[in-house]
């Protein structure tokens, strides 16, 4: 079967590179011309992945129509543009699968309810985990969860498609819990940034994560997704990693945050997408909607608005004491 790319940044050139690793051919979209040439003519990409030598199998095009046409699509463009380019979409069965990670602003949609209604032809299908781009461009084992909306028999295929000796996915029905993992954590992982770049030490990281996976088993539950899901590789799993270094795009926003830079400053310089970002206040008001108090993705949100990281900090510090498991 055919596969391809949508999206030539860090994390889609890692999974052509991945995919090609047994010498299939996958086709890879690029926005920028001279990105789509350099892969080509180089086989480099040097702005997003200059760790990465990519195989020969790779071919970069920057026609979306051409994209369209793989069987298989994984999609890896920033969650906030996909809805529009879905729409660009011939109306024809594939299968996508959804490779970002977010909620969209102003609808509160998850990845797959804007994949749904742009291509309803399609079969839809969640890849997320934890998984740093150039440790998969490396050839590193890496574990993901595939979560299929066409259940076993989709599984079967993408599974053969995409499964290489160190990429291991894992089966699941539950598209709710795998896409609200990945947009949580990302979150989640700049309040643990925050958290570094006030030099706050272990312990405090340590328990945000326990604490924000409680907000994330919450907030995923009431949208109906599995606490078994949230519980594996594309939640807990991803939110460790996410939370624990500075390769996340996300955990490096807040470490900037917490010593004292700028939200606009530091959005404005980002060449590459912290989507955390992005999700962080339409998780929150959401969450309102759905009753559901999740007070570290509020503290994030604030962050963002440019409150003082210590300010905020100290404020989750005074909250009142609780049982543990009082939900909130």
């Amino acid at each position: 079967m055919s596969i391809g790319v949508l999206g030539a940044g860090a994390w889609g050139t890692a999974l052509a590179q991945m995919l090609a690793s047994d010498g299939s051919p996958v086709l890879l979209w690029a926005r920028e011309p001279e990105l789509v040439d350099e892969i080509n003519t180089q086989r480099s990409n040097r702005l997003y992945l200059p760790s990465a030598t990519l195989a020969p199998t790779i071919r970069a095009t920057g026609e979306v129509a051409e994209a369209a046409a793989c069987e298989i699509l994984l999609l890896v463009t920033p969650a906030q543009h996909m809805g529009s380019v879905l729409a660009t979409f011939p109306a024809f069965p594939r299968d996508l699968v959804l490779c970002n990670k977010g909620i969209e602003a102003g609808t509160g949609r998850l990845m797959a309810e804007v994949a749904r209604d742009a291509a309803p032809a399609s079969a839809i299908a969640v890849l997320s985990g934890p998984t740093f781009a150039h440790e998969v461009a490396a050839g590193l084992p890496t574990a993901v969860t595939l979560a299929c909306s066409g259940g076993e028999a989709q599984w079967e295929r993408l599974s053969a498609a995409i499964a290489r000796p160190s990429f291991r996915p894992y089966f699941s029905d539950d598209l709710v819990g795998a896409e609200t993992g990945g947009a949580v954590k990302n979150v989640l992982a700049i309040a643990c940034g925050v958290v570094d770049g006030l030099g706050l030490g272990q312990n405090a990281r340590a328990a945000l994560i326990a604490r924000g996976y409680a907000e994330m088993q919450r907030f995923g539950e009431a949208l109906g997704g599995q606490r078994e899901t949230l519980s594996g590789l594309c939640g807990l799993g991803d939110l460790v990693l996410t939370c624990s270094s500075t390769s996340s795009r996300n955990f490096s926003l807040g470490k900037a945050l917490g010593e004292g830079r700028s939200p606009a400053e530091l959005m404005a310089n980002r060449r590459t997408v912290a989507e955390g970002a992005f999700t962080a206040p339409v998780l929150v008001e959401r969450a309102a909607e759905l009753g559901i108090r999740m007070p570290i993705a509020e503290a994030v949100g604030r962050l963002l608005t440019g409150a003082p990281a210590k300010e905020i900090v100290q404020e989750l510090l005074a909250r009142p004491l609780r049982a543990e498991g009082a939900g909130e």
